[in-house]
């Protein structure tokens, strides 16, 4: 048990080899958390930018291990919504119906921030709530409060100590930019390329290129499950979609 949650610790902290390790370790002894490392593998794989290799090993986990989530944060990161959303809405029914309401919490949370606050009332789960915060800058992209924002989450993650969330919100920031065409700040907010040094998130790189219509100056050896040109289309007209429903606004 202390092996597990020392690899989580360090996941959470961003030292993502030696978390990789003892998730390893738990899993190859097996045991009452054995699936709850492959689970924490299959993320490893996730952060690695080894999709195919993450999918997979999704596929593999079931309920216990919470398949539906895992495979919907692989979606999403392909840029595909929909079915990121209906693998999330999958995990929480599955939450739901195990009488698991953290879970349920955790899957709303990712595919529909408008009422995951609803599912969040008296919960203490931390890590979810700054899930439904970073939806937020998505649904707030191209507004004037949205760089405050940041700002704001990043103080809250450096003292919460969840080192491991801070390249997702500049990935936020990055959608932002690009929904602004403000490529001087997006230049800035490439600065993600330092968040991943240690190669994990390394895609979130190519993300904000795919978004902002620019070519990837350096290859992160990712590897998209259906390819580059299909993802990077994918990412780049979420953007559009947002700038036209912004344009419509006004």
């Amino acid at each position: 048990m202390a092996l597990y949650y020392r690899a989580k610790s360090l996941r959470d902290t961003g030292q993502a080899a030696p978390s990789r390790r003892d998730y390893q370790q738990v899993a190859d002894q097996g045991g009452r958390l054995a699936l709850a490392a492959r689970r924490g593998l299959a993320h490893a794989a996730r952060l690695a930018g080894d999709f195919p290799t993450a999918l997979a090993a999704a596929q593999n986990l079931g309920w216990e291990g919470r398949h539906q989530r895992v495979m919907g944060d692989l979606y999403w990161l392909q840029g595909q919504a929909a079915r990121a959303a209906a693998a999330y809405l999958a995990g929480r029914t599955e939450a739901e119906q195990h009488g698991k309401a953290g879970e349920a919490a955790h899957n709303q949370a990712l595919r529909a921030f408008a009422i995951a606050h609803q599912l969040l009332t008296g919960l203490n789960l931390r890590a979810t709530t700054i899930n439904v915060r970073r939806a937020e800058l998505i649904r707030d992209a191209g507004s004037e409060s949205v760089d405050d924002q940041i700002a704001t989450l990043r103080t809250e993650l450096d003292i919460a100590g969840l080192a491991s969330l801070t390249p997702a919100i500049g990935l936020a920031g990055a959608f932002h930019h690009a929904v602004l065409d403000d490529h001087i700040a997006l230049t800035a907010t490439l600065l993600l390329r330092e968040q991943t040094s240690d190669e994990d998130h390394a895609y979130f790189v190519d993300i904000a290129h795919f978004m902002a219509g620019l070519p990837v100056d350096q290859a992160s050896g990712v590897r998209w499950l259906d390819g580059e040109p299909a993802t990077r289309s994918r990412w780049r007209a979420l953007v559009i979609a947002r700038q036209a429903h912004l344009h419509a606004g006004h």
